[in-house]
């Protein structure tokens, strides 16, 4: 039986993944709900850390909340509200969305919720300025995070629902593990 250094070691060597906090059964979305995925919960949880993040919630927009999408205007991608998109979030969400990206710093991982105006990996509806849904692709936080962090592991539930996309995830994550602890150790050779 391990003695309780020996556990707080192992326990600090579990790769770190930051995760949409509404993925993780926390009520945290627009209605007030929660999208809990069982193996997060149940089986990713034994072999890493969690970050729970929601740029939302950052930015302080609360909840419940009115709903928010993303508008390209003249070329521009801008956070408006779905009710009334003449109401810009941009600057607030663009401001909480550093700041969570800057709180998961030592993160080897990121899983977030798809279709989400801040964390969608590539499936978050873009609408142009009739309203009418004009392409697809990233959230706010996440082209955020990639472009800032690139070769970042970054997948959404969607993603995980297979069990390759779980094994493909799970390598990336633990080579960036590997890579961000080797570098450390190397910087603190210096």
């Amino acid at each position: 039986m391990a003695d309780e250094t020996e556990l707080q070691l192992q326990h600090k060597d579990k790769p770190i993944i930051a995760i949409s906090s509404c993925l993780l059964g926390e009520p945290v979305r627009y209605d007030g709900q929660a999208r809990p995925v069982s193996w997060i919960i149940d089986v990713l949880s034994q072999h890493c850390e969690f970050l729970p993040i929601c740029p939302e919630m950052e930015a302080g927009f609360g909840v419940p909340r009115p709903p928010i999408r993303l508008q390209q205007k003249r070329g521009v991608l801008s956070v408006v509200l779905v009710g009334d998109p003449s109401e810009e979030r941009t600057e607030k969400l663009e401001a909480a969305c550093k700041s969570v990206l800057a709180g998961i710093q030592h993160a080897d991982g990121l899983i977030l919720k798809a279709r989400s105006p801040s964390c969608g990996v590539k499936d978050t509806p873009v609408f142009d300025e009739a309203g009418a849904e004009s392409a697809s692709g990233a959230g706010l936080f996440t082209r955020i995070c990639l472009a800032a962090r690139p070769g970042f592991p970054v997948i959404d539930e969607q993603g995980l629902a297979s069990e390759a996309g779980r094994v493909g995830f799970l390598i990336q994550v633990f080579r960036y593990c590997c890579r961000r602890r080797y570098n450390k150790g190397a910087a603190g050779l210096s």
